[in-house]
């Protein structure tokens, strides 16, 4: 049986790593985000904000880090494996700044597909701004449409995941997820 790949995305702020974090609590395998690593990396090298400064490098190291996260979940021989953000993320955010990219990110995103995709709306009562995360609550609405349009560019259904606790968050999902468990 091939494993299930499961992507869980949302703007900043919107809980999406607390869920993943409780997910893997509960016993499921996860993929986690590499965004805050691939900052930190850039700091220590003194950009301070990679994204903003170089848009396209940035995007490059979450494309290929992510697609590395792919390829190792085919070793994954849990009947789910959960994604903290997939591929498309990357061309979704490219899009929201508005930035041409080549056209070998949207070929990786259309070749390697995942099996569902939840989307977290924004959150305003939980959201906070911090050293990686320097967006707006503003642009993280904005964010979350760029999202959600990015993947159904892909031909992805989307499944908004409410506003909620972990558990009911994580209800939804798993509840979803009956038919291909």
């Amino acid at each position: 049986m091939e494993t299930k790949k499961i992507v869980i995305t949302g703007g900043p702020g919107s809980g999406k790593t607390a869920l993943i974090k409780h997910l893997e609590k509960e016993g499921y395998p996860v993929m986690h985000e590499i965004s805050r690593q691939v900052i930190l990396e850039a700091q220590k090298s003194g950009i301070e904000q990679l994204f903003l400064e170089n848009p396209i490098l940035f995007s490059e190291k979450l494309l290929e880090g992510r697609l590395k996260q792919f390829h190792e979940g085919k070793n994954c021989d849990a009947p789910v494996l959960f994604y903290d953000r997939g591929m498309p993320d990357v061309t979704a955010y490219m899009d929201f700044v508005n930035t041409r990219y080549p056209e070998n990110f949207s070929e990786t995103c259309s070749k390697h597909r995942y099996t569902k995709i939840f989307v977290l709306p924004p959150w305003e009562e939980i959201y906070e701004q911090d050293n990686e995360r320097y967006e707006s609550f503003e642009q993280a609405e904005k964010i979350f449409h760029f999202l959600k349009m990015g993947y159904e560019n892909y031909a992805y259904k989307i499944h908004e995941v409410p506003v909620g606790s972990i558990e009911d968050r994580v209800d939804f999902i798993l509840s979803k997820l009956k038919t291909v468990i």
